[in-house]
C-alpha cells in the first residue's frame, strides 16, 4: 500500500469511534454484497457500468509506465501467470509510438558513438581486430 494511502486508512481507523474492522461498512456493520453497493456507488459518481476491475487494470498499467518491473508488479497485483497479467497490462498505440521513439533515439547515439569514435587502426593486427568485431 502506498504510504499516503496508509497513513490516511490509519487516520480513519484511529477516528472510528465504533472500532470497526471493516474498511468498507455502514455504521460500523458490514456491507451485505460489495457488488450493490459499487454500482449504487458508480452510479451516483455518474460513472455508470465501471467494473471494480478497471481500476485494477489501470493501477497494473500504471506501474508498469511508472518503471516498475513487471514481476513486482505482478505481486502487487496478485496475477500469478503472465497470460493473465498481460491481458491487463494493454499495449496502448502511444506505447507503441514511445517505443519506436526510444529506439530511434538509441540507434542515433549509437551512430553518433560509432561514427566519432572510430579511429584507424595503425597495424594489421588491429585491422583484424575491427573486422571481427563489425557486423
Amino acid at each position: 500500500m502506498e504510504p499516503q494511502l496508509w497513513q490516511m486508512m490509519r487516520g480513519i481507523h484511529a477516528k472510528n469511534q465504533s472500532k470497526c474492522l471493516y474498511v468498507f461498512h455502514l455504521q460500523g456493520k458490514r456491507i451485505g454484497s460489495l457488488r450493490k453497493v459499487w454500482k449504487t456507488a458508480c452510479q451516483k459518481a455518474g460513472m455508470p457500468g465501471m467494473l471494480f476491475h478497471d481500476f485494477r487494470r489501470t493501477a497494473v498499467r500504471n506501474m508498469v509506465r511508472a518503471g516498475i518491473p513487471e514481476r513486482v508488479v505482478m505481486a502487487i497485483s496478485g496475477h500469478r501467470t503472465r497470460a493473465v497479467f498481460d491481458r491487463y497490462n494493454i499495449v496502448s498505440a502511444e506505447d507503441l509510438s514511445q517505443a519506436a521513439q526510444k529506439r530511434q533515439e538509441y540507434r542515433d547515439q549509437q551512430e553518433e558513438r560509432l561514427h566519432f569514435g572510430y579511429t584507424e587502426p595503425k597495424n594489421e593486427k588491429g585491422v583484424m581486430a575491427l573486422r571481427a568485431i563489425t557486423p
